[in-house]
């Protein structure tokens, strides 16, 4: 099923990407710990980011609408939404 978040998502993971590239180089350069641990954040907020529009994205789309529109009970939703939970 094709998001509407799923571009976004796609720039936010290919930031990280970025970023990641950039740290692997940094670190091979020899650079500076603080500069490492300033893009190393960079890269975990990227991805941070991303899963929260991901999971946000789910709830409403998939969960809600799926309950809303019969095609999942809400045993079912909430059961998928108790497994999304382990990564908030």
């Amino acid at each position: 099923m094709e998001h509407a978040s799923h571009p976004d998502i796609v720039k936010r993971l290919k930031r990280a990407h970025g970023h990641l590239a950039g740290v692997i180089s940094m670190i091979e350069e020899g650079r500076p710990c603080v500069d490492l641990a300033q893009q190393l954040h960079a890269v975990e907020s990227a991805i941070t980011n991303a899963k929260r529009v991901l999971i946000e994205d789910h709830m409403e789309h998939c969960l809600a609408d799926g309950v809303g529109q019969g095609g999942k009970s809400t045993k079912d939703a909430l059961a998928e939404f108790k497994l999304l939970a382990k990564y908030l």
